[in-house]
């Protein structure tokens, strides 16, 4: 980075595996999560949390400057797949659904979107990931038409 550049970039990553299959059982979230934190790492970004359930993930970071949120979707999705798949966790090929979400927050906002994102097990116990995903579009006014949301079951 050039001197004299400041940033501060904190983006809320949303996305799931294809077709919003429901296949991060518990036992490999607990492996799956660390592996997301680490390659947000190795992409020189700051991970500040990553959390989930069996059909998503949150991941909040501090986005390095150099790096598009497209760029690091794609190679995040990329090298979480190759890993995933070197498991031998599922029969078939495991893959990310297309797109994602990635919304941006302040500082200020940092403590409570930490906690939400900790604590997603209790928020799905009231409602689910496409309640949850279409409530963040509508209070980010990003239009979306359902149709190309998520193929969700």
């Amino acid at each position: 980075m050039k001197p004299g550049v400041f940033t501060q970039l904190y983006i809320q990553l949303i996305f799931s595996p294809k077709n919003h299959e429901a296949l991060l059982r518990k036992e490999l979230r607990e492996q799956l999560w660390p592996y997301l934190a680490k390659t947000v790492s190795n992409l020189k970004s700051k991970s500040i949390i990553v959390n989930g359930m069996a059909d998503h993930v949150h991941i909040l970071l501090g986005l390095n400057p150099k790096m598009s949120i497209s760029d690091l979707v794609r190679d995040l999705k990329r090298s979480s797949s190759l890993w995933i798949n070197g498991q031998k966790w599922f029969p078939g090929t495991f893959a990310w659904q297309d797109g994602y979400g990635a919304f941006s927050y302040g500082r200020s906002q940092l403590d409570d979107l930490y906690k939400y994102i900790l604590n997603q097990e209790e928020h799905h116990k009231k409602r689910n990931f496409k309640e949850e995903y279409t409530t963040l579009l509508k209070l980010f006014s990003v239009e979306f038409e359902e149709q190309y949301l998520f193929d969700f079951f």
